[in-house]
């Protein structure tokens, strides 16, 4: 992409908490920042990627189909120490490129899923990379937010948007269910129960010792948090088998979707005033 463009999808992307227009609205973008092999110099690309569970994200060096190599993938190749920033959070990863027998089957999953990844590897005599991004243990990642109260909502944001695309996946899947789905789907339970986790045991103790009048809030937060495991261990269910009927994913996906929704809405009333008052 243009130098210029990259720039206008970069500052969007910052400015709104990693959505933005254009010909990524509504899809799954991320900003890899490399280390230009030659100079040293950081530089920063929008990717489109796919989840891949396990705190790893897939991107493809397609460079739509381009005869050679992006300058990024010659960067972290140089350099495979990269940061990525994902929504709000910034993170620093190690860039693994795929080989053999794993490059293919994630590059197929990922043409299943997008057509178009195939059309970019018809137009190009060499063979698109597959890199994985596995996120480096450090902590927390750093959120980017004004607030506290900012940085819950952008995080619930994020997973109002991956549960919309979901159902928009699934609703376009045709009669069978395809790898990358069936992750996507994993992704986002792993990334609802971690966040579910991580609030219990840190910010609901927190805030419940700093105000007891949110006691009976934080109560039905946790509660809500239980009923909501049973939800996503349904749909995990649901996708585990080699047949799954997309018809009955959705369905619990649109039943997870509304308890999820309403949970948000809910936490985001009760917690936001009080974590942007101050004195949590």
């Amino acid at each position: 992409m243009p130098i210029d463009f990259n720039r206008q999808i970069i500052e969007e992307f910052r400015a709104n908490g990693g959505r933005v227009g254009g010909p990524f609205e509504g899809g799954r973008l991320l900003l890899l920042t490399t280390t230009g092999a030659r100079s040293g110099a950081p530089h920063t690309t929008p990717l489109g990627y796919l989840p891949d569970g396990g705190g790893r994200v897939l991107v493809i060096a397609s460079a739509a189909g381009a005869p050679k190599h992006p300058a990024w993938y010659h960067n972290l190749v140089a350099h495979p120490r990269v940061t990525v920033e994902a929504s709000v959070f910034t993170y620093e990863a190690q860039a693994v490129v795929l080989e053999g027998a794993e490059r293919d089957q994630a590059f197929a999953r990922a043409a299943a899923t997008d057509p178009g990844w195939s059309d970019y590897q018809e137009r190009t005599e060499r063979i698109l990379p597959v890199v994985a991004l596995e996120e480096i243990p450090a902590g927390p990642p750093q959120i980017n937010a004004s607030s506290a109260g900012a940085a819950l909502k952008a995080v619930h944001d994020g997973f109002r948007q991956e549960l919309a695309l979901i159902r928009k996946e699934i609703a376009a899947s045709g009669p069978g269910l395809g790898a990358q789905l069936r992750v996507n789907c994993l992704t986002l339970c792993q990334g609802l129960n971690n966040h579910h986790t991580g609030e219990d045991a840190g910010m609901f103790p927190m805030l419940g010792r700093n105000h007891p009048e949110l006691a009976p809030a934080l109560e039905r937060l946790q509660e809500e948090h239980q009923k909501l495991a049973v939800l996503l261990a349904a749909l995990q269910k649901a996708i585990s088998t080699q047949d799954a009927d997309p018809q009955q994913v959705l369905a619990e996906v649109e039943r997870l979707t509304k308890e999820v929704e309403d949970h948000l809405t809910y936490e985001e009333e009760q917690l936001i005033p009080v974590l942007d008052g101050g004195m949590c």
